[in-house]
């Protein structure tokens, strides 16, 4: 996730992990939440794009997998693709698992994280997630009040790295505002009977390189509470991570996850293993 200016560089070629991870949506960035940069280790004259599978699971027995690719156009446009299976609980719903598909795409506006040391301004990017919740009906079916099953998240995210900014380490920051009302990421639906429209969620990310090829940090991300059932009151969802780059073509991201709520069983916390190939 962050990197040193140290890093030889061959033409044409971003520094060591510049594209960040893949986030469980499919953006370049963290892993809960995108970031300004754009994903692949291509640069402004390149087309770079990475592949990754994602798994999470809780002590209750909640577990997502996710699949994806994404596409980044001269360091400047993303396309990204995600498939989600999220497995329910045992004692919420025996051998039901609900599926979602996520398109994305994202824009460099202005900046750059890495290069542009000598101002305080970071990068900024816009995007944007279409999601499509597959299991909607039967949910409603079960008397939640979901108004629809597919809608499109915008977000915006600024990034900024800082170099030797701790004790000669290099810090990275981000921050997306999310204007969403995907109830668990999309995966119950969008919108209900408390809150029908989009609303504003802050995300956030702060990462530490101890060695080029390694990154320790956390993330925080707000989520909507739309559905005013007894047991489906959503929480906000932060992890802390380690980040491993052995090569330019490979990364690994495992984290300690809280997922707050999820569907009357409170307080869902476990492990989340990512990997992800670069080209």
């Amino acid at each position: 996730m962050l990197w040193s200016l140290s890093v030889p560089l061959h033409a044409g070629e971003r520094l060591l992990g510049s594209w960040g991870v893949s986030q469980v949506e499919g953006a370049g960035g963290g892993g809960l939440t995108p970031w300004a940069t754009i994903t692949g280790s291509g640069s402004s004259n390149q087309v770079g794009a990475v592949v990754y599978a994602t798994q999470a699971s809780t002590q209750d027995g909640y577990r997502l997998r996710v699949a994806g690719a994404a596409v980044g156009v001269h360091d400047r446009v993303e396309l990204s693709m995600a498939r989600w299976s999220f497995k329910l609980s045992d004692d919420v719903v025996p051998g039901k698992a609900l599926e979602m598909t996520v398109l994305g795409a994202k824009l460099k506006v202005l900046g750059d994280a890495v290069y542009d040391q000598d101002s305080w301004r970071p990068q900024l990017s816009v995007g944007l997630q279409y999601k499509m919740a597959d299991d909607v009906a039967a949910l409603r079916g079960l008397g939640l009040p979901i108004h629809a099953d597919e809608d499109v998240d915008l977000y915006a995210s600024a990034t900024k790295l800082w170099l030797g900014a701790a004790a000669g380490y290099n810090v990275l920051g981000n921050v997306t505002m999310r204007w969403t009302r995907a109830n668990q990421f999309g995966l119950l639906g969008f919108g209900g009977n408390a809150e029908s429209g989009r609303r504003l969620h802050l995300e956030g990310s702060l990462g530490l390189m101890l060695r080029d090829d390694l990154v320790v940090g956390g993330e925080w991300r707000s989520k909507p509470d739309n559905l005013r059932v007894p047991g489906f009151e959503e929480d906000a969802a932060w992890d802390l991570f380690v980040a491993w780059f052995p090569s330019r073509h490979l990364n690994v991201t495992a984290a300690w996850l809280n997922l707050g709520n999820i569907a009357t069983l409170k307080d869902q916390r476990g492990l989340y293993l990512s990997g992800q190939l670069a080209f």
